[in-house]
């Protein structure tokens, strides 16, 4: 069943697949990382369907076409801002990656990729993310099986090796 996720370091907006995760902000109004990076290659048609969308609260996801990307759905997701861990933010980042998948399985996807939620501006400790990031998906890959592949795209080195560490132990390799 891990078989169907692959931890890839790259750049996500050039990823081949039927819909990419975008890690926005509540308005869904473009903002810095990847969220920046995807409106920014995406075009300027993703500002206009964002805003007829009116938001999204954390840990839900909306839906939009990929537009200039190699995909063919971008979905958004605002994950939560951490703040040291009391405030239910595994449970709303879960909720980010199972609603995302469940939003993709709606809509006929197969492939999936996702970057890591709230890892940059949001201040989620990566290896504590990448832990229910790989649980989340794991759950989700045996209730959905026609998800073919979950991509999980590390933007650094660091990033990359928390997830494969959080895999591993996910997997009992540890």
């Amino acid at each position: 069943m891990m078989g169907r996720l692959i931890i890839k370091q790259g750049d996500i907006t050039l990823e081949r697949v039927d819909t990419i995760v975008n890690a926005a902000n509540t308005t869904l109004m473009g903002g810095g990382g990847v969220d920046g990076a995807i409106h920014r290659a995406a075009g300027p048609a993703l500002d206009v369907a964002c805003a007829r969308l009116h938001g999204c609260p954390t840990g839900e996801a909306r839906l939009t076409p990929g537009f200039a990307l190699p995909a063919r759905y971008i979905i958004h997701t605002p994950g939560p801002v951490w703040q040291g861990g009391q405030h239910n933010e595994a449970q709303l980042l879960a909720n980010s990656y199972r609603n995302s998948l469940r939003l993709a399985v709606a809509h006929g996807c197969q492939t999936v990729a996702f970057p890591s939620i709230s890892t940059g501006v949001y201040a989620y400790p990566v290896a504590k993310a990448a832990q229910v990031a790989i649980a989340t998906i794991k759950t989700a890959l045996a209730q959905w099986p026609q998800l073919r592949e979950v991509r999980l795209m590390c933007f650094d080195e660091q990033t990359y090796h928390a997830y494969q560490r959080a895999a591993q132990v996910a997997l009992g390799n540890n």
